[in-house]
């Protein structure tokens, strides 16, 4: 249910996009493409975009780099989530994470069970904090981005939206590592 309090002024969002190929290049990227006109059409920035092959260093080298820039609020990868050998998205971002936010992936299979069934066992998509910035692992379909961002993100990254958003804890995301 989207809950949206107007009484409340809609914040912009910096928004970074990555996906994980080893084949496509961005003339090709059907799924950053979704990924990139969902968050412009919601009225959030597109901070900066790249291809990185699925190679684990990589990635986790990238979030790490994307983390550091005090631009980008927000880290969406889509590709590599998948069981096979060369699927490792998910493992780099288990090596940026400092939290990891369990519910996502156990939400983003529910909404999945509604449009592919069972097959949604075989995705492993997961969220996760560091540094202050929320980082997503999606799987690379643009269906599959498309299910994340209208059944999860679009909410959690609307300040507006009720009861609660990822928006609004922001600025406590790194608390921990401010002196006392």
């Amino acid at each position: 249910m989207r809950r949206i309090d107007d009484s409340r002024e809609f914040i912009p969002v910096r928004i970074a996009v990555l996906t994980v190929s080893d084949s496509r290049s961005l003339a090709e990227d059907r799924s950053g493409d979704v990924l990139v006109a969902r968050i412009e059409a919601a009225g959030h920035v597109l901070a900066a975009r790249e291809i990185v092959t699925d190679d684990r260093p990589a990635i986790a080298a990238q979030l790490h780099h994307w983390c550091a820039d005090p631009e980008i609020d927000v880290v969406i990868s889509t590709g590599g989530t998948g069981l096979t050998g060369r699927d490792v998205t998910v493992e780099a971002h288990r090596d940026v994470y400092e939290k990891e936010i369990d519910a996502f992936g156990t939400v983003f299979t529910m909404i999945s069970m509604e449009k592919i069934g069972t097959s949604a066992v075989q995705s492993r998509a997961t969220g996760g904090v560091a540094q202050g910035t929320y980082l997503f692992a999606l799987p690379g379909s643009p269906g599959a981005c498309k299910d994340a961002w209208d059944g999860i993100l679009l909410k959690q990254l609307d300040y507006r939206h009720m009861p609660c958003n990822f928006v609004e804890i922001m600025p406590r995301l790194d608390e921990h590592q401010r002196r006392k």
